[in-house]
């Protein structure tokens, strides 16, 4: 596979996969279609070795791994989910003239970008059919359905200088002029166009605002990557291919989870019990298992910031990562990232006998640092751990930039460590 083709399904996952749902059975088809075989939590397992298996929860996070002989793994870890805004239980408020829909913000969106884009609709839907079994499915509107107008600047004369946005009345996106509007037709109207026909009742949704405006290239040599999402799809997306990329007899795992941008304490998040629950069964003898984390490598792959040009200044200087110029090491002293003398030497060795480029960030001493499912998963398991990301522009914004050489030069390095 060469960076074309690479870039080419870099695009298409990204368009396909607004939600974190969206995006794991993306994901889920493209390991079967690997010859991955899909596992059952709630069964019991007869994993053999020499194949390749994959397992969700929640729906919104998948692990895969190949079941190998040998115990010295190379895991990569990523997370589904992005900033974004996700819709009420009750969302529908009819006034001024127009139906518009009441959002929460989920994890750190910056939201001045949300206004004057279009709009549609994502996510998971839960419903009653006529046996009375509760089923879930997902829906992706697809086409413009809302909009979050700006306040006209003749209206706001300080716009251009202390621009705010009150979370609560400032981004409710409008639909439509229509006061017959009925939101739970809305909803059975999207589920007839999946020839979901019997639903005897509407429950529970999980449902998410996205911009309809397509990933591209950007740039004079289409030097650049815009998306939404890229915070962190684009590492999923790294990863995914990466063990899709494996023999079955090369000890790997990939895991792809949810509630990153809300702290990863939940269920299908990092700080849940998901690796590690399948972990254990992978290996049922503990001593095996021990022998397993300590011989193995986790890979915390998210995104970094990359030094913008018209915002030097927030950068260390010595520590500023450029976009095109390779993947990106995450140091903190502070265990913010997981990244170590040892893990960061093994990554500069692989690196360094492919002659992929790569970079240091560090964040200001006077600013504050992130974190990632690094730190969080190197807490839970024990296991070794380094911090790395993609080099990127607008973090957390609807649309993100990176650059087009930058995943694929990770996606070798990562090969580069099954060697």
């Amino acid at each position: 596979m060469d960076k074309q083709d690479f870039n080419e399904g870099l695009l298409g996952f990204l368009d396909a996969s607004p939600t974190p749902f969206h995006a794991t059975r993306n994901m889920s088809m493209m390991l079967s279609n690997a010859g991955f075989i899909k596992l059952d939590e709630a069964k019991k397992w007869e994993l053999e070795q020499g194949k390749k298996y994959y397992v969700l929860r929640n729906d919104s996070s998948v692990i895969a791994f190949t079941y190998a002989q040998a115990k010295n793994y190379t895991m990569i870890g990523a997370h589904t989910d992005s900033p974004n805004l996700k819709l009420k239980p009750n969302p529908v408020t009819k006034e001024h003239g127009v139906v518009k829909f009441g959002v929460e913000p989920y994890g750190g969106v910056l939201l001045n970008p949300w206004f004057d884009r279009d709009l549609s609709i994502a996510g998971r839907v839960s419903y009653l059919d006529s046996n009375d079994t509760i089923q879930d499915t997902l829906i992706n509107v697809q086409k413009p359905i809302a909009i979050i107008p700006s306040l006209a600047i003749h209206l706001d004369d300080k716009a251009n200088k202390e621009r705010t946005v009150n979370m609560q009345t400032d981004i409710s996106p409008i639909l439509t002029t229509n006061d017959d509007f009925d939101f739970d037709d809305f909803i059975k109207w999207q589920l007839s166009k999946n020839e979901i026909l019997d639903v005897k009742e509407l429950y529970a949704n999980e449902l998410s605002f996205y911009d309809t405006q397509k990933a591209s290239y950007v740039g004079l040599n289409d030097d650049f990557i815009a998306s939404a999402r890229l915070d962190n799809l684009l590492s999923c997306y790294v990863g995914l291919l990466s063990i899709c990329s494996v023999q079955e007899e090369t000890p790997m795992l990939f895991i792809a989870s949810d509630h990153e941008e809300v702290g990863s304490e939940s269920t299908s998040g990092a700080g849940g019990s998901f690796l590690e629950n399948t972990l254990r069964r992978m290996y049922p003898d503990y001593d095996e298992y021990m022998q397993m984390i300590r011989t193995s490598i986790l890979i915390s792959a998210d995104n970094a910031h990359a030094i913008h040009p018209n915002y030097p200044s927030k950068h260390d200087a010595k520590h500023a990562p450029y976009i095109n110029k390779g993947s990106v090491i995450k140091v903190n002293a502070n265990q913010r990232y997981a990244s170590n003398s040892t893990t960061i030497s093994r990554f500069m060795n692989v690196a360094n006998s492919l002659e992929e480029p790569y970079q240091k960030f560090v964040t200001r001493s006077d600013m504050g640092c992130g974190s990632t499912i690094g730190p969080i998963t190197a807490t839970r398991l024990g296991i070794d751990t380094l911090d790395v990301g993609l080099p990127t522009f607008a973090m957390h914004s609807i649309r993100e930039l990176c650059g087009s050489d930058d995943a694929y030069s990770l996606y070798k390095i990562i090969l580069g460590f099954t060697r």
